[in-house]
């Protein structure tokens, strides 16, 4: 399987999660679409400093703003996130198959070598 995010929005995605008020901010709108100011209201920051976190998960398309009047609407895009998802257990697969084979690898040659007849040390 190929997963069909390109490193740029893999960066941007990643990026984004890295934050912990960014995955709160998240985690609340998993719930459902809040306009921003409210969404703003939980945070000890001021509304600009939230603003900049939106921007960037804006940039990594895991929010999508819609305007309604005066007010901007968020809501959850799990796209992002469902193609950093896939590319991690891409990795996963790769990297278990890897480890199977060596510790197939190291099975056999410990079977090989209690095949092997010992030497025994000088008589008394």
């Amino acid at each position: 399987m190929m997963v069909n995010a390109s490193p740029s929005s893999l960066d941007h995605t990643l990026m984004a999660l890295a934050d912990p008020t960014r995955r709160a901010i998240l985690q609340r709108l998993a719930r459902g679409e809040e306009r921003v100011t409210a969404l703003a209201q939980p945070f000890a920051m001021s509304l600009n400093a939230v603003s900049k976190h939106i921007r960037v998960l804006e940039q990594a398309q895991l929010v999508r703003r819609r305007r309604a009047g005066r007010e901007h609407l968020l809501s959850f895009n799990p796209v992002a996130l469902d193609e950093a998802a896939a590319w991690i257990e891409e990795r996963r697969a790769i990297w278990t198959a890897r480890l199977d084979a060596l510790e197939a690898l190291l099975r056999a040659e410990d079977g090989a070598k209690s095949q092997l007849p010992r030497k025994r040390g000088p008589s008394r």
